[in-house]
């Protein structure tokens, strides 16, 4: 019954299920029908906008890549499988039709308890905590394990959303919203301790480039459509295209960056309403309290920066997975969700493209590693559940997968006999001591905009 009710959310998808879930939120806070059935469907025609661009760049970008990997004749044993085939091997694992209430019903105890601000709605991108807990079962079989670890990753991963919020109000721009997304948000500490760390070194500390200072330097060729053309094109010519290849490609990057910031402005014409109405109601019901909504980082990875920053990251990405001794796995399917991986690289140097991509490359050094690492698990994972694994391929992983850094601690943590128990160990420390020392760069980051004190 549970699984049942769980696949026809699923199946609904998120442009129907969301302004549902909307219409009734905006109900329940007093908006009136009217003033919420119009939010709620705006924010519905918004996500299927904006799953129209990353289709775009998805379909655009993945041949492009594949094919700068094939031209290059590369020959890793671990195949970058994607991940829909995660998402779909997460959902099929039997902790799935568990862990959706069960993490919706942590989020409810944890806004209650005040322990979170963040009402995660993302139900689709729930695959990212449900991955946790799949992984922790089909490596020790434990249904109350991997459960634990799955909310344990979750509790986290609303903290973090909490933390990073500021970021996703005044530098992208979105007032009200979070991003859950644990794959994503959990390198935010490690991006602001790398972003401080850049701070303290001679020279490089003062160099900056951001779509603003490349417009005001270059003209037109230093704004989005021209940039997103020309990584368009270079990109292409890596991925060996002809002309009009490189040139349609090329179209296609520009058109991205320009169109997904406005399918983003729609999506937020019928959110205002509603998140305002949230703090409203709960500002007379608990003053002083604060509510953000949890939504999926697509609706932030248009940003200017972060493309131009993805974008250079692809054949950086396809370098190092030749030079990195760790690596076993081949960048493939997942190469056209840099977008999504560098996301917290770029937003945690405020937009600057060159410290942006100094913490790209950082957050993919990580992503090798946990991929190659988890490569065997994750196998397992898809035979468990019936994947049709490619010709030719014994393991699989991917760039999504090796950017669970929370689950693999808290997994390689939980057996101490496993070689990589003491690295996990010193990896938890390290995470925990980091987020620590860079507890306040946000704030600090944005306290003119916040109106905070910076004497303080």
């Amino acid at each position: 019954m549970i699984k049942e009710a769980v696949d026809f959310v699923l199946d609904l998808g998120p442009s129907i299920m969301l302004p549902i879930i909307m219409l009734g939120f905006g109900l329940l806070l007093k908006q009136g029908f009217n003033k919420s059935f119009r939010a709620a469907l705006t924010i519905g025609i918004g996500f299927i906008g904006i799953n129209l661009v990353i289709g775009l760049l998805m379909d655009a970008l993945g041949p492009a890549t594949q094919a700068m990997v094939e031209s290059l004749g590369l020959q890793l044993d671990v195949l970058d499988v994607g991940w829909p085939i995660g998402a779909a091997i997460s959902f099929g694992t039997p902790v799935a039709p568990l862990m959706i209430p069960l993490i919706l019903v942590l989020n409810v105890i944890m806004l209650s308890l005040n322990w979170t601000k963040t009402l995660n709605v993302d139900i689709w991108n729930f695959w990212h905590l449900i991955f946790a807990a799949s992984i922790a079962y089909y490596a020790y079989d434990s249904m109350i394990l991997a459960i634990a670890v799955g909310l344990i990753v979750t509790a986290i991963t609303l903290k973090l959303a909490d933390w990073t919020a500021p970021t996703i109000e005044h530098h992208f721009g979105l007032k009200g919203v979070s991003m859950a997304h644990s794959e994503t948000v959990n390198f935010a500490p490690l991006m602001y301790a790398s972003n401080r760390i850049i701070d303290k070194v001679p020279g490089l500390n003062k160099l900056h480039a951001d779509p603003e200072t490349l417009k005001k330097r270059f003209g037109i060729f230093g704004e989005p459509l021209v940039m997103g053309l020309v990584l368009g094109i270079l990109i292409g010519i890596l991925g060996g295209y002809d002309v009009k290849g490189v040139l349609t490609l090329g179209v296609q990057m520009s058109a991205v960056l320009i169109l997904t910031p406005r399918m983003v402005a729609l999506l937020m014409e019928g959110l205002i309403p509603i998140s305002e109405g949230a703090r409203d109601y709960i500002n007379k019901k608990f003053p002083g309290k604060n509510v953000y909504i949890g939504l999926d980082t697509a609706i932030v990875i248009g940003n200017p920066a972060n493309m131009a920053v993805a974008l250079l990251m692809v054949p950086i990405t396809i370098l190092l997975a030749v030079i990195l001794p760790y690596n076993n796995m081949l960048p493939f399917a997942d190469l056209s969700v840099l977008p999504f991986t560098v996301v917290w690289a770029v937003a945690a140097a405020r937009g600057n493209i060159i410290r942006g991509l100094i913490n790209a490359v950082f957050t993919l050094l990580i992503v090798f590693f946990i991929a190659t690492n988890l490569a065997e698990l994750a196998t397992t994972m898809g035979r468990a559940v019936g994947f049709a694994f490619p010709e030719g391929a014994s393991l699989i992983s991917g760039i999504d997968l090796g950017s669970h850094v929370l689950p693999w601690i808290i997994l390689r943590l939980l057996d101490p006999s496993n070689p990589y128990f003491y690295v996990a160990i010193g990896a938890a420390i390290a995470y925990g001591l980091l987020w620590y020392w860079v507890r306040n760069d946000i704030r600090k980051q944005y306290a003119k905009e916040m109106g905070l004190d910076t004497e303080k």
